[in-house]
Protein backbone atom coordinates (compact mmCIF):
# COMPACT_ATOMS: atom_id res chain seq x y z
CA UNK A 1 0.00 0.00 0.00
CA UNK A 2 1.75 3.20 -0.89
CA UNK A 3 0.51 6.48 1.10
CA UNK A 4 2.36 9.95 1.80
CA UNK A 5 3.03 11.99 4.59
CA UNK A 6 2.85 16.03 4.35
CA UNK A 7 5.63 17.56 7.04
CA UNK A 8 5.81 21.27 7.76
CA UNK A 9 9.51 21.30 8.59
CA UNK A 10 13.11 19.47 8.84
CA UNK A 11 12.45 18.56 12.09
CA UNK A 12 9.42 16.49 11.17
CA UNK A 13 11.16 14.50 8.53
CA UNK A 14 11.53 10.02 9.18
CA UNK A 15 14.57 9.07 10.02
CA UNK A 16 15.71 7.20 7.09
CA UNK A 17 14.97 10.65 4.83
CA UNK A 18 18.71 11.59 4.72
CA UNK A 19 19.57 7.68 3.98
CA UNK A 20 17.33 8.17 0.78
CA UNK A 21 18.49 11.14 -0.60
CA UNK A 22 22.36 10.67 -0.22
CA UNK A 23 23.45 11.77 -3.40
CA UNK A 24 22.11 14.86 -3.43
CA UNK A 25 22.56 17.52 -0.81
CA UNK A 26 20.13 19.69 -1.61
CA UNK A 27 17.48 17.53 -0.23
CA UNK A 28 19.09 16.57 2.83
CA UNK A 29 18.03 17.83 6.33
CA UNK A 30 21.44 19.90 6.66
CA UNK A 31 20.68 21.79 3.75
CA UNK A 32 16.99 22.07 4.11
CA UNK A 33 17.31 23.01 7.81
CA UNK A 34 20.17 26.03 6.66
CA UNK A 35 17.29 26.82 4.23
CA UNK A 36 14.61 27.02 6.63
CA UNK A 37 16.11 29.35 8.74
CA UNK A 38 17.67 31.81 6.16
CA UNK A 39 14.62 31.61 3.69
CA UNK A 40 13.57 34.37 1.78
CA UNK A 41 10.22 36.14 2.92
CA UNK A 42 8.15 35.36 0.56
CA UNK A 43 9.17 31.16 0.93
CA UNK A 44 7.70 28.65 2.85
CA UNK A 45 8.64 24.71 3.08
CA UNK A 46 7.06 21.74 2.73
CA UNK A 47 7.99 18.57 2.39
CA UNK A 48 6.21 14.70 0.94
CA UNK A 49 7.64 11.59 2.36
CA UNK A 50 5.81 8.12 -0.09
CA UNK A 51 5.58 5.47 1.56
CA UNK A 52 5.23 1.69 0.59
CA UNK A 53 4.80 -0.55 3.18
CA UNK A 54 5.87 1.91 5.61
CA UNK A 55 9.04 1.82 4.18
CA UNK A 56 9.80 5.45 2.75
CA UNK A 57 10.70 5.29 -1.20
CA UNK A 58 10.58 8.61 -2.58
CA UNK A 59 10.59 12.63 -1.24
CA UNK A 60 9.50 15.66 -2.89
CA UNK A 61 10.93 19.29 -1.40
CA UNK A 62 7.63 21.67 -2.15
CA UNK A 63 8.19 25.66 -1.53
CA UNK A 64 5.26 28.10 -1.48
CA UNK A 65 6.35 31.05 -2.81
CA UNK A 66 4.46 34.63 -2.63
CA UNK A 67 5.41 36.26 -5.52
CA UNK A 68 5.22 40.20 -5.35
CA UNK A 69 5.05 42.65 -7.63
CA UNK A 70 8.53 45.03 -6.48
CA UNK A 71 10.39 41.49 -6.34
CA UNK A 72 9.73 39.89 -10.05
CA UNK A 73 10.98 43.09 -12.13
CA UNK A 74 13.51 45.37 -10.94
CA UNK A 75 13.73 48.70 -12.41
CA UNK A 76 15.39 48.36 -15.60
CA UNK A 77 15.15 50.62 -19.33
CA UNK A 78 13.23 48.38 -21.54
CA UNK A 79 10.88 48.72 -25.08
CA UNK A 80 7.24 49.36 -24.65
CA UNK A 81 6.58 45.93 -25.75
CA UNK A 82 8.65 44.58 -22.97
CA UNK A 83 6.69 46.71 -20.46
CA UNK A 84 3.45 45.16 -21.89
CA UNK A 85 4.90 41.88 -21.19
CA UNK A 86 5.85 42.46 -17.83
CA UNK A 87 2.61 43.39 -16.71
CA UNK A 88 1.13 40.75 -18.16
CA UNK A 89 3.19 38.17 -16.49
CA UNK A 90 3.07 40.39 -13.29
CA UNK A 91 -0.82 39.73 -13.61
CA UNK A 92 -0.36 36.23 -14.34
CA UNK A 93 2.48 34.73 -11.97
CA UNK A 94 1.26 37.61 -8.77
CA UNK A 95 -0.04 35.70 -5.69
CA UNK A 96 0.72 32.13 -4.54
CA UNK A 97 2.60 29.69 -6.35
CA UNK A 98 3.76 26.10 -5.46
CA UNK A 99 7.23 24.75 -6.62
CA UNK A 100 8.00 21.93 -7.06
CA UNK A 101 11.84 21.74 -6.54
CA UNK A 102 14.34 24.54 -5.49
CA UNK A 103 13.59 27.98 -6.39
CA UNK A 104 17.18 29.51 -5.22
CA UNK A 105 18.86 26.74 -7.26
CA UNK A 106 19.82 25.83 -10.69
CA UNK A 107 18.70 22.18 -11.63
CA UNK A 108 16.38 19.38 -10.15
CA UNK A 109 16.68 19.17 -6.33
CA UNK A 110 13.13 18.15 -5.81
CA UNK A 111 11.82 14.94 -5.90
CA UNK A 112 13.23 11.31 -5.60
CA UNK A 113 12.08 8.02 -5.46
CA UNK A 114 13.79 4.11 -5.46
CA UNK A 115 12.93 3.02 -8.92
CA UNK A 116 12.50 -0.49 -8.03
CA UNK A 117 9.73 0.02 -5.05
CA UNK A 118 7.48 2.02 -7.39
CA UNK A 119 6.98 3.31 -10.82
CA UNK A 120 7.30 7.01 -12.03
CA UNK A 121 3.23 7.08 -12.93
CA UNK A 122 2.82 5.80 -9.20
CA UNK A 123 5.12 8.08 -7.45
CA UNK A 124 3.43 11.14 -9.59
CA UNK A 125 0.17 9.50 -9.40
CA UNK A 126 1.10 10.21 -5.13
CA UNK A 127 2.69 13.81 -5.36
CA UNK A 128 0.27 15.05 -7.28
CA UNK A 129 -2.12 14.06 -4.55
CA UNK A 130 -0.60 15.50 -1.90
CA UNK A 131 0.02 18.64 -3.76
CA UNK A 132 -3.87 19.29 -3.87
CA UNK A 133 -3.84 18.46 -0.12
CA UNK A 134 -1.26 21.15 0.45
CA UNK A 135 -2.67 23.70 -1.59
CA UNK A 136 -6.08 22.97 0.76
CA UNK A 137 -3.86 23.28 3.86
CA UNK A 138 -2.58 26.79 2.87
CA UNK A 139 -6.57 27.64 1.54
CA UNK A 140 -7.79 26.61 5.70
CA UNK A 141 -5.19 27.72 7.24
CA UNK A 142 -3.98 31.13 6.09
CA UNK A 143 -6.80 31.80 3.62
CA UNK A 144 -4.84 31.93 0.36
CA UNK A 145 -4.90 30.22 -3.19
CA UNK A 146 -2.88 28.64 -4.95
CA UNK A 147 -2.25 29.93 -8.73
CA UNK A 148 0.35 27.91 -10.46
CA UNK A 149 2.38 24.92 -10.37
CA UNK A 150 5.61 24.55 -11.54
CA UNK A 151 7.32 21.83 -11.92
CA UNK A 152 11.26 23.21 -12.21
CA UNK A 153 14.52 22.12 -13.73
CA UNK A 154 14.47 18.99 -16.00
CA UNK A 155 17.10 17.85 -18.10
CA UNK A 156 16.09 16.97 -21.62
CA UNK A 157 16.60 13.33 -20.87
CA UNK A 158 15.25 13.15 -17.40
CA UNK A 159 12.71 10.40 -17.36
CA UNK A 160 9.80 12.53 -16.40
CA UNK A 161 9.34 13.56 -19.90
CA UNK A 162 7.94 10.02 -20.56
CA UNK A 163 4.94 10.96 -18.41
CA UNK A 164 3.71 12.94 -21.44
CA UNK A 165 -0.29 11.22 -21.33
CA UNK A 166 -0.10 11.67 -17.32
CA UNK A 167 1.33 15.73 -18.42
CA UNK A 168 -1.37 16.44 -20.54
CA UNK A 169 -3.94 15.45 -18.58
CA UNK A 170 -3.31 17.23 -15.59
CA UNK A 171 -2.50 20.02 -18.43
CA UNK A 172 1.00 20.92 -17.52
CA UNK A 173 2.91 22.82 -20.03
CA UNK A 174 6.54 22.10 -21.17
CA UNK A 175 8.40 25.22 -21.44
CA UNK A 176 12.08 25.72 -22.25
CA UNK A 177 14.15 27.88 -19.72
CA UNK A 178 17.67 29.59 -19.70
CA UNK A 179 20.39 26.35 -19.83
CA UNK A 180 22.41 24.99 -16.70
CA UNK A 181 25.78 26.17 -18.31
CA UNK A 182 27.97 22.95 -16.90
CA UNK A 183 31.59 22.50 -17.32
CA UNK A 184 32.95 19.01 -17.77
CA UNK A 185 36.20 18.34 -15.59
CA UNK A 186 38.66 16.26 -17.56
CA UNK A 187 40.45 13.56 -15.82
CA UNK A 188 43.92 14.68 -17.01
CA UNK A 189 43.59 17.89 -15.25
CA UNK A 190 45.15 18.07 -12.40
CA UNK A 191 46.51 21.93 -12.35
CA UNK A 192 45.29 25.17 -13.74
CA UNK A 193 48.29 24.24 -15.97
CA UNK A 194 47.14 21.40 -16.94
CA UNK A 195 43.48 23.25 -18.03
CA UNK A 196 45.09 26.03 -19.87
CA UNK A 197 47.03 23.49 -22.21
CA UNK A 198 43.81 22.17 -23.22
CA UNK A 199 42.81 25.99 -24.46
CA UNK A 200 43.25 27.72 -27.66
CA UNK A 201 45.79 30.25 -27.35
CA UNK A 202 42.83 33.18 -27.59
CA UNK A 203 41.67 32.08 -24.25
CA UNK A 204 44.66 30.85 -22.72
CA UNK A 205 46.20 34.95 -23.59
CA UNK A 206 42.55 35.95 -21.77
CA UNK A 207 42.77 33.82 -19.15
CA UNK A 208 46.62 35.42 -18.50
CA UNK A 209 45.12 38.88 -18.86
CA UNK A 210 42.53 38.41 -15.86
CA UNK A 211 44.91 37.06 -13.83
CA UNK A 212 47.44 39.95 -14.30
CA UNK A 213 44.21 42.51 -13.48
CA UNK A 214 43.46 40.23 -10.18
CA UNK A 215 46.95 40.25 -9.01
CA UNK A 216 46.26 43.03 -6.14
CA UNK A 217 42.98 41.45 -4.86
CA UNK A 218 43.51 38.94 -1.54
CA UNK A 219 41.39 35.67 -1.71
CA UNK A 220 40.66 34.23 1.75
CA UNK A 221 38.26 31.64 2.75
CA UNK A 222 35.91 32.76 5.46
CA UNK A 223 35.34 30.46 8.33
CA UNK A 224 32.39 30.06 10.07
CA UNK A 225 33.04 33.48 12.76
CA UNK A 226 34.33 35.52 9.67
CA UNK A 227 30.60 34.86 7.46
CA UNK A 228 29.31 35.53 10.79
CA UNK A 229 31.21 38.99 11.64
CA UNK A 230 31.15 39.71 7.58
CA UNK A 231 27.21 39.35 7.24
CA UNK A 232 26.21 42.89 6.49
CA UNK A 233 28.82 43.18 3.74
CA UNK A 234 28.19 40.54 1.94
CA UNK A 235 24.80 40.70 1.91
CA UNK A 236 25.11 44.43 0.48
CA UNK A 237 27.53 42.67 -2.63
CA UNK A 238 24.88 40.06 -2.97
CA UNK A 239 22.60 42.83 -3.18
CA UNK A 240 24.13 44.34 -5.71
CA UNK A 241 24.26 42.09 -8.43
CA UNK A 242 20.42 40.37 -7.24
CA UNK A 243 18.89 44.42 -7.81
CA UNK A 244 20.29 44.30 -10.98
CA UNK A 245 18.63 41.40 -12.22
CA UNK A 246 15.54 41.66 -14.61
CA UNK A 247 13.95 38.96 -13.23
CA UNK A 248 13.70 37.53 -9.74
CA UNK A 249 11.53 35.84 -7.34
CA UNK A 250 13.05 36.21 -4.10
CA UNK A 251 15.35 38.24 -1.70
CA UNK A 252 18.06 36.16 0.10
CA UNK A 253 17.83 37.42 4.25
CA UNK A 254 21.07 38.69 5.58
CA UNK A 255 22.02 35.56 7.70
CA UNK A 256 21.87 33.05 4.61
CA UNK A 257 25.41 32.62 3.92
CA UNK A 258 25.91 31.88 7.94
CA UNK A 259 23.11 29.60 7.71
CA UNK A 260 24.57 27.46 5.15
CA UNK A 261 27.86 27.15 6.24
CA UNK A 262 27.07 26.46 9.65
CA UNK A 263 24.86 23.33 8.50
CA UNK A 264 26.86 22.42 5.54
CA UNK A 265 30.09 23.14 7.59
CA UNK A 266 33.08 21.90 4.90
CA UNK A 267 30.49 21.36 1.75
CA UNK A 268 30.01 24.99 1.86
CA UNK A 269 32.51 27.19 0.83
CA UNK A 270 32.84 30.97 0.49
CA UNK A 271 36.08 32.93 -0.35
CA UNK A 272 36.47 36.87 -0.46
CA UNK A 273 38.39 38.66 -2.74
CA UNK A 274 39.78 41.52 -0.39
CA UNK A 275 41.33 45.10 -2.14
CA UNK A 276 43.39 47.19 0.54
CA UNK A 277 41.87 44.60 3.11
CA UNK A 278 38.55 45.87 2.01
CA UNK A 279 35.83 43.17 0.82
CA UNK A 280 35.01 43.60 -2.66
CA UNK A 281 33.81 40.80 -3.71
CA UNK A 282 32.58 36.99 -2.67
CA UNK A 283 31.50 33.57 -4.02
CA UNK A 284 30.52 30.22 -2.58
CA UNK A 285 30.51 26.76 -3.49
CA UNK A 286 28.37 23.72 -2.25
CA UNK A 287 29.74 20.29 -2.83
CA UNK A 288 27.53 18.32 -3.83
CA UNK A 289 29.28 14.50 -3.80
CA UNK A 290 31.09 14.57 -7.72
CA UNK A 291 29.65 17.73 -8.46
CA UNK A 292 31.02 21.14 -7.62
CA UNK A 293 27.53 23.56 -7.49
CA UNK A 294 27.92 27.17 -7.74
CA UNK A 295 26.04 28.92 -5.70
CA UNK A 296 25.26 33.00 -4.98
CA UNK A 297 28.14 35.53 -5.25
CA UNK A 298 28.24 39.05 -5.25
CA UNK A 299 30.87 42.06 -6.14
CA UNK A 300 31.54 45.97 -5.54
CA UNK A 301 31.17 47.08 -8.93
CA UNK A 302 32.92 49.86 -8.27
CA UNK A 303 36.44 47.41 -9.09
CA UNK A 304 34.76 44.39 -11.37
CA UNK A 305 36.11 46.14 -14.57
CA UNK A 306 39.40 46.90 -13.45
CA UNK A 307 40.13 43.53 -11.54
CA UNK A 308 37.33 41.88 -13.71
CA UNK A 309 36.38 40.54 -10.61
CA UNK A 310 33.22 38.24 -12.13
CA UNK A 311 35.67 36.08 -14.65
CA UNK A 312 38.47 35.32 -11.72
CA UNK A 313 35.61 33.76 -9.99
CA UNK A 314 34.86 31.50 -12.81
CA UNK A 315 38.67 30.39 -12.93
CA UNK A 316 38.57 30.30 -9.62
CA UNK A 317 35.87 28.14 -9.06
CA UNK A 318 37.03 26.29 -11.88
CA UNK A 319 41.08 25.56 -10.28
CA UNK A 320 38.81 24.39 -7.00
CA UNK A 321 37.14 22.37 -8.84
CA UNK A 322 40.26 20.57 -10.82
CA UNK A 323 41.97 20.40 -7.44
CA UNK A 324 39.85 18.56 -5.86
CA UNK A 325 38.68 16.72 -8.25
CA UNK A 326 34.73 17.16 -8.85
CA UNK A 327 33.38 15.17 -12.27
CA UNK A 328 31.35 18.65 -13.49
CA UNK A 329 31.56 22.41 -12.23
CA UNK A 330 27.68 23.54 -12.42
CA UNK A 331 27.90 27.42 -13.08
CA UNK A 332 23.97 27.34 -13.18
CA UNK A 333 22.54 30.41 -15.01
CA UNK A 334 22.65 33.36 -16.28
CA UNK A 335 25.86 35.06 -18.17
CA UNK A 336 26.36 32.51 -20.78
CA UNK A 337 28.33 33.64 -22.78
CA UNK A 338 31.03 34.48 -20.29
CA UNK A 339 30.69 30.75 -19.01
CA UNK A 340 30.97 29.45 -22.26
CA UNK A 341 34.42 31.55 -22.60
CA UNK A 342 35.23 29.31 -19.54
CA UNK A 343 34.63 26.25 -20.89
CA UNK A 344 31.18 25.41 -19.82
CA UNK A 345 28.30 23.86 -22.19
CA UNK A 346 24.82 25.11 -22.47
CA UNK A 347 22.75 21.88 -21.08
CA UNK A 348 18.99 23.00 -21.71
CA UNK A 349 16.21 23.07 -19.25
CA UNK A 350 12.96 22.68 -19.11
CA UNK A 351 10.05 22.68 -16.54
CA UNK A 352 6.22 21.92 -16.26
CA UNK A 353 3.83 25.41 -15.95
CA UNK A 354 0.26 24.85 -14.68
CA UNK A 355 -2.36 27.94 -13.42
CA UNK A 356 -5.28 27.20 -11.52
CA UNK A 357 -7.48 29.40 -13.88
CA UNK A 358 -8.05 27.74 -17.01
CA UNK A 359 -8.33 30.69 -19.32
CA UNK A 360 -4.84 32.01 -17.90
CA UNK A 361 -3.31 28.24 -18.35
CA UNK A 362 -4.35 28.39 -21.74
CA UNK A 363 -1.90 31.82 -22.32
CA UNK A 364 0.51 30.68 -20.14
CA UNK A 365 3.00 28.77 -22.32
CA UNK A 366 2.86 31.84 -24.86
CA UNK A 367 3.56 34.38 -22.29
CA UNK A 368 6.65 32.32 -21.27
CA UNK A 369 7.67 31.93 -24.75
CA UNK A 370 7.73 36.29 -24.97
CA UNK A 371 9.16 35.93 -20.94
CA UNK A 372 12.26 33.38 -22.53
CA UNK A 373 13.21 34.55 -25.97
CA UNK A 374 15.54 32.40 -28.02
CA UNK A 375 18.85 33.03 -27.40
CA UNK A 376 20.70 36.02 -28.39
CA UNK A 377 24.06 35.14 -27.29
CA UNK A 378 27.22 33.92 -28.92
CA UNK A 379 28.63 29.99 -27.40
CA UNK A 380 32.12 30.09 -27.25
CA UNK A 381 34.65 27.22 -27.96
CA UNK A 382 37.73 27.49 -26.19
CA UNK A 383 39.14 24.35 -26.33
CA UNK A 384 41.49 22.99 -29.23
CA UNK A 385 39.64 20.60 -31.20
Amino acid sequence: MIHYNIYNSFKELPEDWDALVKHDVFLQTRYLQALEESSPNNLQLFYIGVFKADVLVGVAVVQRVQLYLQDMFRKTKVSCFKTLVRDVVSKILKGNILVIGNLTHTGQHGLFFQKRALSQKAFFNVIHSALSDIKSIIKTKQNKTIRMFVLKDYFENDPIHNEKESLDRAKLHQVSMQPNMILSVSKAWFTMEDYMAALQKKYRDRYKRARKKFNAIKTIELALDDVKNNSEALHQLYLNISNNAKFNTFILPQNHFYSLKLQLKNHFKIFGYYLDDKLVGFYTLIQNNKALETYFLGYDSEHQYSHQLYLNMLYDMLKFGIEHRFSTIVYARTAMEIKSSVGAEAKPMLVYLKHTNKLMNALLKQIFKLMNPSQDWEERHPFKR
